[in-house]
């Protein structure tokens, strides 16, 4: 069946991970994404093709050429939605910045993805994950007591506060533009997707649940029935134990007496409470703790290792992981119970220039359009 966005069409221009994460949960979702790759390839990082280009078609362009600007034009004058990940300023001086666009198309949403923004202090400069999570305050939360922050590899800002916050702002573009008919600018900036994620700390640290230094506090490693403990075989099993009666439950399993344990709220005796943790975790084995709690409210699960998640029976039960051209990886999500999405496909790249001219004319170019397009020197 066709997913919740069939018929919408992506001009994707490729980039590094944040935009082409984006349009892959469009593309997830059921939108036809093409992908503009650059003619002859080029400096700086150049990803392989992977997960995240599922279910993509994509041709090579050359941007230097007006037959490369040109054809740019004719695809977004068929396109829904424009996304470009280039520093401010760039895609303008390519000639397809939101103004040259939106002369071919007053519909067009032109989605923009940069770290920090199309304005401020910082628009111009370079930047990474950690750097944009480093000044919304996201990176300082993260990280053990009297330690260095530490980096959630580029999860943070790159897909959380980027990717995902470029999809979302699309789709609430499309919604605003049934009503108005004219297209707008949706300017993602991962620095302002990373703030917006420690919002609920920020609720905290104003009624005072949040004033400790990092790694103290209820959430962040200060509290022991909030945290991991070490199997005797070298696993880890995760605690969440903070209400009640999910923390009596996991007393109960442990076979502690409750009357003799510190209360496990309190901060200031968290240290004693998670030595006693600690000790009976580690005399049984992450299977048999595991198995243990399988049906249990305690809230405790093993930390599953990232290349083994597929194998839990819970995933495997919901198909939460899938298999893509050879590669295990994470399936679309969420889910919808009229029009789900499907298996994605593996991305059809550019190969040649037959395979170019079929996906051109599938986006309504003719024949004679291809082949000027192609004289020019537009198509890699």
């Amino acid at each position: 069946m066709p997913g919740p966005l069939e018929g919408v069409r992506v001009v994707e221009m490729a980039g590094l991970a944040p935009g082409p994460f984006g349009c892959m949960l469009l593309a997830d979702l059921g939108a036809e994404v093409l992908r503009i790759e650059r003619a002859g390839g080029g400096g700086g990082i150049v990803p392989p093709q992977g997960p995240m280009d599922r279910g993509k078609r994509s041709v090579a362009v050359d941007l230097k050429s007006a037959a490369g600007r040109e054809l740019v034009h004719k695809l977004a004058a068929e396109a829904d939605v424009f996304v470009e990940g280039y520093r401010p300023g760039v895609a303008e001086r390519l000639g397809i910045g939101p103004e040259d666009l939106r002369g071919v198309n007053p519909r067009l949403i032109y989605g923009r993805i940069t770290g920090w923004g199309q304005d401020g202090p910082l628009a111009p400069r370079a930047g990474h994950d950690i750097n944009y999570a480093a000044i919304s305050g996201g990176l300082d939360l993260l990280g053990r007591a009297g330690e260095p922050p530490t980096p959630p590899a580029n999860i943070l800002a790159d897909f959380a506060g980027g990717g995902m916050l470029l999809a979302l702002g699309i789709l609430a573009a499309l919604h605003e533009r049934q009503t108005s008919g004219t297209g707008q600018v949706v300017d993602a900036a991962m620095v302002d997707g990373a703030a917006v994620l420690t919002t609920f700390m920020h609720g905290m640290h104003a009624h005072g649940l949040w004033n400790g230094e990092r790694g103290t506090n209820l959430l962040d490693g200060g509290a022991a029935c909030y945290g991991t403990y070490e199997t005797a075989d070298g696993g880890f099993m995760a605690v969440g134990a903070l209400e009640p009666q999910f923390w009596a439950e996991l007393v109960a399993k442990l076979e502690l007496d409750a009357e003799e344990l510190p209360f496990h709220l309190d901060l200031s005796q968290a240290e004693k409470l998670r030595e006693i943790l600690a000790e009976k975790f580690r005399t049984r084995t992450l299977a048999e703790w595991s198995e243990l709690f399988a049906d249990s409210d305690a809230c405790v699960t093993p930390v599953v290792p990232a290349w083994e998640a597929h194998k839990h029976p819970h995933n495997a039960a919901r198909n939460t992981y899938i298999e893509v051209d050879g590669v295990v990886q994470p399936a679309p999500a969420p889910r919808f119970s009229r029009t789900p999405a499907g298996t994605p496909a593996a991305a059809s790249g550019a190969a040649d220039a037959e395979a170019q001219s079929a996906i051109l004319a599938d986006w309504g170019l003719s024949t004679d359009a291809i082949a000027a397009v192609r004289d020019g020197g537009g198509l890699g």
